[in-house]
């Protein structure tokens, strides 16, 4: 009765709670359509939901089968089929599909592949038959390929070294004359200037961030060299125009400068060339057991401690940064790494401890 009075419901379930009511009044059906400016059968067909399926259901209407699909089950695997390869594969000169792209294709190809269904598809059915299978050949999401043979026997390496270092802060360890350090290149830090000052937020105008020209000059990149002591968590960092074995075995002279000379150094880095060149092994020879270089798998630079710096370093004091030149540069990230040697982070490995045994 409330819905047969109501403003706001819709006509269709207005109009059955009325012939419900009616019904139930006992008014023949014939009554019933005459009243209702309908028809009988529209009447016996709400009557016979409602008994069968109860007075509210019989309010709605029912789930049909609904249209036979024009484009068939074998056509839509043809056509997934095909977003699933490469267009330049099939004779086009495009990389990767886009919705156009792929329809085009189908309807220049659905018919002599057997798949008439497909000849008038558009771009938006395209959109639609991908999402229902989650698949989006209009991008790349890209991998590393293990390429190293003996990736487990380096890995297995560079954690013993986390481990050693893991039972030296537990107090586990006997007392080595070893350091420990986990050492990388950031090259090509860029030395950008400003043609323009920046122009602070104001809120009276509707600044509510940093105004920025967008012309700059640029004075060229430098690299920086750095190692983290495991032990103590110290950074040992220096500033080069470029970062050959020049200037590898400069560092490596720093570092000879830095430590006590009773202490070997054990330095955790990756493949670089500059680290295996004939000027790093002739230095080396130069100080014999002084250094010990344990190299990580290739494409594996993360079991390097030292990335998690740089990345935070990128993330912070060189995000958006402008310099007046390249020496400006190097005083500011040399700031940078003398506020992180007044309150050393020790960086400790966590992935797979467990498995390792010293």
């Amino acid at each position: 009765m409330k819905i047969s009075k109501s403003r706001t419901e819709s006509i269709r379930r207005i109009e059955r709670s009325m012939m419900l009511l009616s019904y139930a009044d006992n008014v023949p059906i014939n009554a019933i359509a005459k009243q209702l400016n309908t028809n009988n059968k529209k009447v016996e067909r709400c009557v016979d939901k409602a008994l069968e399926f109860g007075t509210m259901t019989a309010l709605e209407d029912l789930p049909r089968k609904g249209k036979t699909p024009d484009i068939t089950q074998e056509a839509k695997t043809w056509l997934l089929s095909l977003a699933c390869a490469k267009p330049k594969n099939l004779g086009l000169p495009h990389e990767l599909w886009t919705y156009s792209l792929l329809a085009g294709y189908v309807r220049k190809n659905c018919e002599q592949a057997g798949h008439p269904s497909l000849g008038k598809l558009v771009k938006g059915t395209v959109s639609k038959l991908l999402s229902q299978s989650s698949i989006k050949p209009y991008k790349i999401a890209y991998y590393r390929e293990q390429r190293d043979p003996d990736f487990d026997a380096k890995m297995t390496q560079v954690l013993l070294i986390y481990k050693q270092v893991e039972l030296h802060h537990a107090g586990k360890a006997t007392k080595d004359k070893v350091v420990f350090l986990s050492y990388d290149e950031k090259p090509g830090i860029q030395a950008i200037e400003n043609t323009s000052p920046d122009l602070p937020p104001d809120t009276n105008k509707g600044y509510t961030r940093w105004g920025r020209d967008a012309e700059y000059k640029r004075h060229g990149t430098m690299s920086l060299l750095a190692g983290i002591d495991l032990k103590s968590g110290k950074v040992y960092g220096k500033m080069y125009d470029r970062h050959r074995s020049k200037e590898f075995v400069d560092y490596l002279k720093y570092l000879d400068h830095e430590y006590d000379d009773e202490l070997q150094i054990k330095i955790i880095l990756d493949n670089h060339s500059a680290h295996i060149s004939k000027e790093t092994k002739a230095y080396l020879k130069t100080v014999p057991g002084r250094f010990g270089f344990v190299f990580t798998p290739k494409h594996a630079s993360w079991l390097n401690i030292i990335e998690m710096m740089f990345s935070k370093m990128a993330r912070s004091v060189l995000r958006q940064i402008r310099v007046k030149s390249k020496q400006e540069l190097k005083q500011r990230i040399t700031q940078y790494l003398d506020q992180l040697n007044q309150a050393p982070v020790v960086f400790r490995w966590k992935w797979k401890m467990d498995e390792v045994v010293v």
